[in-house]
C-alpha cells in the first residue's frame, strides 16, 4: 500500500536534519546531526528528537572549553541560577530532563516539556577539587554515535 504524503511532510523531513550557525567573530560553526540520527528522526518522539539535538549542542560548546571551564545550563524566571550539567534525559513523548548541582552544590533536576525547551549553556570554571572537567556532553555524544538503536539511547552509566 502507497503511504499519501503531504508537501508539509516533505518539508519537514528536508528541514529537519539541517542546521546552520553564522557568527559575526567568523568562526561559524553549524551542529550537524549525524546520519544515523538524521535517518530515524521520523521514528523519535519529540522529546527523543530534542535530547538528542541538545546532546550535539552541548558536545559542540564543551569543545570550545578551555581545561579550566566546564558547561553548566542556565535559567530564567523563579527558579533563576545555574546548574553544573551531570546529566539530560527523556521522557518519551514530550519530556527532556536535566540534572546536576546547582552553584551552592544542591543538586537540582529541571524538567521540560519540549515545547518549553529552552536551554542556556555557558562556560562556568571546573570545581577546584577535580582534576579535569566533566565532559558530559562527550560521553552523551559518543553513546549516540555508538548505539546501534540511536532512538532508544539511554544515560550512560557513571
Amino acid at each position: 500500500m502507497m503511504e499519501n504524503h503531504t508537501t508539509a511532510d516533505a518539508m519537514e523531513a528536508a528541514a529537519l536534519p539541517r542546521c546552520a550557525e553564522l557568527r559575526a567573530d567568523g568562526l561559524d560553526h553549524a551542529v550537524p546531526v549525524p546520519e544515523a540520527i538524521a535517518k530515524k528522526q521520523k521514528q523519535l518522539s519529540p522529546a527523543e528528537w530534542a535530547y538528542q539535538r541538545v546532546i550535539l549542542y552541548l558536545k559542540a560548546f564543551e569543545e570550545s572549553l578551555d581545561a579550566e571551564h566546564e558547561a553548566a545550563m542556565g535559567f530564567t524566571g523563579v527558579a533563576g541560577g545555574l546548574m553544573r550539567i551531570e546529566g539530560i534525559g527523556f521522557h518519551a513523548p514530550d519530556i527532556v530532563t536535566f540534572s546536576g548541582t546547582d552553584e551552592n552544590g544542591l543538586r537540582t533536576q529541571s524538567i521540560q516539556h519540549v515545547s518549553q525547551l529552552n536551554v542556556v549553556l555557558r562556560a562556568i570554571p571546573r570545581a577546584p577539587d577535580q582534576p579535569e572537567p566533566q565532559r558530559i556532553g562527550f560521553r552523551l555524544a559518543r553513546a549516540l554515535e555508538e548505539s546501534e538503536n540511536a532512538d532508544d539511547v539511554a544515560a550512560p552509566d557513571t
